[in-house]
């Protein structure tokens, strides 16, 4: 969601303002899975072209409908419940010609998203694609084809075959779950002395830390009790970070962070997430945070 796209922003560069979204360099898509991403300009392409289905009557579907859309929008902005409602169909329909990479949206997180087109993308599906991989494995890396697809929200084989076009930029992992790929310019970087990690961080519900699926999750989380918490099965809760490790989970209702670690803190941790939590970027709260301590699992 925006919201919490804005607080993955605070987690890792300075100086966010709880504005920041509405720098006309970050541009929001339907992006992997059909959820909501908040990229930046240049990449509406990867993010977008990069989805679009091998199945040439998908497609085409996809194409079709971004005609019409931008048809009956005739340059104009219009709210997605509005639209669907022109086009006699379920506002969520309009999500399938997201992958043209013409549609964008803004969305607050509350109401509903406002949609308007631009011009198509100057580059190809497969190169676009190629380069969200490229994203992908230098984020989640080591990780696999299949797990790309996933996360990617296409098929298994496209994913296979996109990692098979990159085999030559790439190095093999064995992880405990299993062999992996990396990019081989990050090898170096992964090799390299950790830097000393930020003592603090709330990152929010769904961030790219953590939106980790099946065993990669194992790598992340140990223990399984806790595992089932951060992942639960409905909305997930943001992560705790203190000292570069996941120690509990957080949630957040107006002014008020509850958060609920999974062993005893010390007082100099605790100090630090209280001071995280009072310096998140928060659009509409103005009253100072009240970090709530809830125990944890025994």
């Amino acid at each position: 969601m925006p919201r919490a796209a804005l607080l993955s922003l605070h987690a890792r560069v300075r100086s966010i303002r709880p504005t920041a979204l509405e720098d006309p360099y970050l541009i929001q898509v339907w992006g992997p899975r059909y959820s909501v991403y908040v990229v930046p300009a240049p990449d509406v392409a990867v993010f977008t072209l990069g989805r679009l289905s091998d199945d040439p009557v998908k497609r085409r579907d996809a194409y079709v409908l971004a005609d019409r859309l931008e048809a009956l929008l005739d340059g104009r902005r219009m709210l997605m419940g509005e639209l669907g409602r022109a086009l006699g169909r379920h506002s969520n329909w309009l999500r399938l010609a997201a992958p043209t990479g013409r549609l964008l949206i803004h969305w607050d997180g509350a109401r509903q998203p406002t949609i308007w087109m631009v011009p198509p993308p100057e580059v190809d599906p497969e190169t676009a694609r190629r380069e969200m991989a490229r994203r992908y494995l230098h984020v989640f890396g080591p990780a696999s084809a299949e797990s790309f697809a996933e996360w990617a929200g296409i098929s298994a084989k496209a994913g296979s075959a996109t990692l098979q076009s990159l085999r030559r930029s790439l190095t093999p992992v064995a992880t405990p779950i299993g062999e992996g790929w990396i990019l081989s310019r990050d090898e170096a970087e992964l090799r390299a002395d950790t830097e000393i990690p930020a003592p603090a961080r709330l990152l929010p519900s769904g961030d790219t830390y953590s939106l980790l699926q099946g065993l990669d999750r194992q790598l992340l989380v140990p223990d399984a009790a806790h595992r089932g918490l951060l992942w639960t099965p409905r909305v997930w809760p943001g992560a705790v970070l203190v000292d570069g490790e996941i120690v509990g989970v957080w949630r957040r209702a107006r002014e008020v962070v509850t958060v609920q670690p999974w062993a005893r803190l010390p007082k100099k941790a605790r100090d630090e997430v209280e001071r995280e939590a009072a310096s998140l970027p928060l659009p509409g709260v103005d009253r100072e945070i009240v970090v709530r301590w809830e125990a944890g699992p025994r």
